[in-house]
């Protein structure tokens, strides 16, 4: 078992919490795990991707090569097409549908999403909608994480235990937020794939 995860967005999008949380799970597992990240300027809206490599065996190197991806895990939809290129053939693309217009010249957000949806595995994903009704709009990427799962490796409880383990101090309000969140992506993902 290999799974390789393009993890993008944009600054404080929480896509290193995303990481932080498939590293516990993939320890819970007994899993390697490598991750390398480029950090963009979060109060600049900069860009923000890590690279995930979950295994039962060994991983030599912490980047995924071009064309080798299974998942791009995306919490803005500009950010999954700047990715399109790492994604294998047959891997999922992940993507929240609500654009982070950090740049004034943002492309149309329909040509964005028209281009993804040509990939033949897309799951489009408002979730900073669903995030909102649950009743934090920063739990997003909780949304985005959740339906990334079933392309992923590693049972829901162990990725829900990174949860807690990563919100803890945050307090049981906060883990419980998160983790319907999590469970609300998963939902949608399941019912849509």
């Amino acid at each position: 078992m290999k799974t390789d995860i393009v993890l993008a967005g944009v600054g404080g999008q929480g896509i290193l919490s995303i990481a932080s949380i498939l590293g516990e799970a993939a320890l819970r597992e007994d899993l390697y795990l490598k991750q390398a990240e480029t950090h963009g300027m979060s109060q600049r809206g900069g860009a923000v991707v890590s690279h995930v490599r979950i295994s039962d065996d060994a991983v030599a190197s912490d980047l995924i090569p071009a064309g080798s991806a299974d998942i791009i895990l995306s919490v803005e939809p500009m950010e999954a097409l700047r990715y399109l290129p790492f994604l294998k053939a047959d891997g999922y693309i992940v993507t929240n549908t609500t654009p982070f217009k950090n740049i004034p010249n943002y492309p149309n957000e329909e040509d964005i999403m028209a281009e993804l949806k040509k990939q033949p595995r897309c799951i489009a994903i408002d979730a900073d909608t669903i995030a909102s009704e649950i009743g934090n709009r920063r739990a997003s990427n909780m949304v985005m994480l959740g339906a990334a799962t079933p392309f992923i490796h590693i049972a829901p409880e162990k990725i829900e235990a990174g949860i807690h383990r990563v919100f803890g101090k945050k307090g049981e309000d906060i883990v419980n937020l998160n983790l319907e969140a999590f469970r609300a992506g998963r939902e949608f993902a399941l019912a849509n794939k």
